[in-house]
């Protein structure tokens, strides 16, 4: 578990912030502008601290963050069978691997909890990355892994926050994930497309992954 921020580490953060505002020289009139304006102050601030905060810079700071409430009928043991029969059919789904199914990640790590709300954040990958890179990264989030189940869950109740022309990715531990005839490890990716289309495919744990992808990360 990551430790969190200690009082002398956040009283140090707040120096540079007064170091940093009495440089500016603000008079009166453009504190009172800025105070007025905090909320989109904080929203402008908030990328720029993640970015300088990410140890590995090869990911890069959150483009997504929602809460998501998984529904309260959710059913982890045939989340993916159910989803492949509604989904397998409509115009807006390209492709779907017909070895997502329910069976074959029957050894997900995690099982979201019905009527829990979680966070989720969705980081973009900057610069070419192992798989262990990733395990690594979303160990640092605290992040809760949820496979194939939790990204299908994800596309069917909130399909507008996947970033378009990327693959989102939902790793899983290494051995929770199927395993193809070829004894290749697979990892649950979905693919949206600008048009609204979308690919639910299967990555390989082996490979490394580039600038399409980004990293699915649920949290308590």
């Amino acid at each position: 578990m990551t430790e969190k921020i200690t009082t002398p580490q956040e009283n140090r953060l707040c120096d540079l912030f007064r170091e940093g505002l009495r440089a500016l020289r603000f008079n009166k009139e453009e504190a009172q502008e800025i105070i007025k304006a905090g909320g989109k102050m904080q929203e402008q601030i908030k990328p720029i601290l993640q970015k300088l905060a990410m140890v590995d810079q090869r990911f890069g700071p959150v483009i997504k963050e929602f809460e998501f409430i998984v529904p309260i009928d959710y059913k982890h043991d045939t989340q993916l069978d159910t989803f492949a029969k509604k989904t397998k059919k409509l115009s807006t789904t390209y492709y779907f691997n017909g070895a997502l199914t329910s069976a074959n990640f029957a050894k997900a790590t995690n099982k979201l909890i019905p009527g829990k709300t979680y966070k989720v954040k969705i980081f973009p990958i900057l610069s070419l990355v192992t798989s262990g890179d990733c395990m690594t990264f979303l160990g640092k989030q605290n992040a809760i892994l949820v496979g194939g189940q939790g990204v299908t869950l994800l596309q069917e109740n909130k399909p507008d926050e996947f970033p378009k022309g990327k693959w989102t990715v939902s790793f899983d531990q290494k051995d929770a994930l199927w395993k193809d005839s070829d004894g290749n490890h697979r990892v649950p990716r979905v693919g949206a497309y600008s048009d609204g289309g979308f690919e639910f495919n299967l990555g390989y744990f082996v490979s490394d992954w580039g600038d399409y992808a980004c990293l699915l990360c649920f949290c308590d």
